[in-house]
């Protein structure tokens, strides 16, 4: 399978927010709306392509629709990103090493009396 449709759905800042909130704890589709200040229509269609995309489970609650995040598209993306995060590690490390070698050889202004 592609990983296009994981990485479109991520794409929208509406889905984004979506996936934050569903980070927190699974909502019901109310509160979705409620929350990131869409109309329902609007909610619905996002949840669809998060749905698809594999992010986001549904489940019925009675007459209600609760969205809980599925943590398994997730740990695919961490496990992608991993050898960027290690590159930026090192190269945010070389930067703190040379960042410091330059304060030890700047002269520090004294305190005055």
């Amino acid at each position: 399978m592609s990983d296009a449709p994981l990485w479109t759905a991520l794409a929208d800042p509406h889905r984004r927010a979506i996936v934050a909130l569903l980070l927190e704890r699974p909502r019901p589709v109310g509160e979705i709306v409620e929350a990131c200040g869409l109309s329902q229509p609007s909610t619905s269609k996002h949840l669809r392509v998060l749905r698809d995309a594999g992010l986001v489970r549904v489940r019925q609650d009675a007459q209600r629709r609760v969205y809980a995040l599925d943590p398994a598209p997730i740990a695919a993306l961490d496990a992608w990103l991993a050898p960027y995060r290690e590159l930026w590690n090192h190269s945010l490390d070389r930067l703190g090493r040379r960042l410091d070698e330059a304060s030890e050889d700047t002269p520090h202004p004294t305190p005055k009396d």
